[in-house]
């Protein structure tokens, strides 16, 4: 690595500082620190929320299992697309009213407390809870995707870059909130747009073309472009496989890190132009990836001296290498890197600061000092995000693990437990009126423990003799959280008619 990449990188990790340091001092509450005062425009909301949304997996997770298993993993990408789709589609416009006219709520818990009039807090509690812990594993995968990119860039040891990332992404925050992390997001979301596009772009023109990488693939390996055949065992993909990756779309309905993006937008009336400026982005995004994960076959066979220890780091590698010469083109290169930067940073940011509302408006407000002062828990807010910066770095320090050290494992399991867990608890209090407490609290934990189960114990213990316990656990999750959810709510006592006029005067609105 050579100092002009290196000084590209550094001034775009201290311009995203800068942006925490100039909205700092425009916090004034907790409406402010975490929905931005609900005043975010079209633009900012929908490439901050598919930012944030593809976080470091995009750019080393996704392309990396492309290129170990073939288009055969596209499948993932098409399960996200649509995913993305009908999240924006369906639950952006009622989640924004319903949210507002709800008790103004400002975080995924309080709305749920607020839509069931929850005095006892017990929803909100399990709700935190919930997303403390699955946080921990998505924001320590995305420490894991820094530490690997500093690893490239700077030759240092694993724990001094995981560290050094972590630093960086507290920093702006901890500073700026939600206007922060919003505008760094848009930022951020723009580059990792042109650096997807571009670097395998490069690739394909020096094959000579479309066709000529076609057929160059297809000689490297037959299965490589193949959709039903898994390019490293030859084998079809199965109706397991299939099921497993088009279940990632579930996971869109119960992110909160996404669904509070719904949530900030200042006019109702302009989630469908965000919605088509997302989807825009999402599906050239996606397809880029994938590409990427595929001409990198190619690319090491035009470069037959560069070595490849890490399938997610072929982005990095491709990076380094086609833009290894000259001033312009070094700069360039850290201006590209930076990107892989934004998508780990876009992502963990969010994370952080929902992981810090769970705890603060949804535990200490509401359990600990329910007469705290707004800078009072401005600054618990800021706390709390440093302390589970630290608690994900420590986890992500634990390289004997396999499961920490490979950024799509940590990310799909955390992806699983939001998507159970809430998402259907948010698809059934926006759309369905009889929909009650016990049932959203049982749905939750169900949702929550049943990921946890699959995952860890009956994936693990019978995976090997029972084909079915290889689902992705998101799938079994959503479906018995969704189960229960109704069948509570059906054997429990109706809302109450305070419930239900709010519930008709949302549909009024709508």
């Amino acid at each position: 690595m050579n100092y002009y990449t290196i000084a590209s990188f550094v001034i775009y990790l201290f311009a995203m500082l800068g942006i925490g340091f100039l909205f700092s001092g425009k916090i004034k509450n907790m409406d402010d620190y975490y929905l931005g005062g609900r005043r975010m425009n079209k633009w900012v909301v929908a490439l901050s929320a598919q930012a944030s949304d593809m976080s470091g997996w995009l750019l080393m997770g996704l392309p990396g299992a492309v290129f170990v298993s073939g288009f055969s993993e596209a499948w993932i990408g098409i399960g996200l697309g649509i995913g993305t789709y009908l999240n924006w589609k369906i639950v952006a416009h009622r989640l924004r009213q319903y949210s507002k006219i709800c008790g103004d709520s400002i975080t995924i818990p309080d709305f749920i407390c607020n839509r069931f009039r929850d005095k006892s807090g017990i929803s909100r509690t399990v709700a935190a809870l919930i997303i403390l812990v699955f946080f921990l594993f998505y924001t320590a995968s995305g420490f894991v995707s820094a530490a690997k990119l500093f690893q490239t860039m700077f030759g240092m040891r694993y724990s001094v870059a995981l560290w050094l990332g972590a630093a960086v992404v507290v920093s702006y925050t901890l500073l700026g909130g939600y206007l922060a992390v919003s505008w760094t997001d848009f930022i951020q979301g723009t580059l990792m747009f042109a650096a997807i596009v571009l670097v395998p772009a490069c690739v394909v023109a020096a094959a000579g073309g479309f066709s000529a990488t076609v057929d160059s693939l297809n000689e490297i390996n037959p299965y490589l472009q193949s959709l039903f055949t898994s390019a490293k065992t030859a084998k079809a993909t199965g109706m397991i496989g299939l099921v497993s990756c088009m279940a990632w779309g579930l996971g869109y309905f119960g992110m909160p890190h996404i669904l509070v993006r719904f949530m900030s937008i200042a006019n109702p009336a302009e989630v469908k132009g965000s919605r088509r400026i997302a989807m825009a982005w999402v599906f050239i995004s996606l397809g880029a990836a994938v590409v990427i994960g595929l001409v990198g076959h190619l690319f090491l066979r035009q470069h037959p001296g560069v070595v490849l220890d890490d399938p997610e780091k072929i982005f990095m590698v491709m990076i380094n290498t086609i833009f290894a010469n000259g001033v312009v083109a070094k700069l360039f290169a850290g201006i590209l890197l930076s990107a892989i930067m934004a998508a780990i940073m876009s992502t963990a940011d969010s994370q952080l600061l929902v992981s810090a509302s769970a705890f603060t408006n949804d535990i200490y407000k509401k359990v600990v000092r329910r007469d705290a002062s707004n800078n009072e828990l401005v600054a618990v807010s800021r706390c709390s995000v440093a302390v589970v910066a630290v608690i994900a770095a420590v986890m992500a320090s634990n390289t004997e693990s396999e499961f920490f050290k490979v950024v799509m494992k940590m990310v799909s399991f955390a992806w699983g437990g939001f998507g159970a867990a809430f998402g259907p608890v948010i698809l059934l209090a926006l759309f369905w009126k009889r929909v009650n407490l016990p049932g959203a609290v049982a749905g939750m934990v169900v949702g929550a423990a049943t990921c946890f189960i699959w995952k860890f114990y009956l994936a693990a213990k019978y995976a090997g003799c029972c084909q079915i316990f290889n689902l992705y656990e998101l799938a079994p999750g959503f479906l018995l959280s969704l189960l229960t959810i109704v069948f509570v709510s059906l054997l429990t006592r109706a809302p109450s008619k305070e419930i239900t006029d709010e519930f008709d005067a949302v549909d009024a609105a709508a």
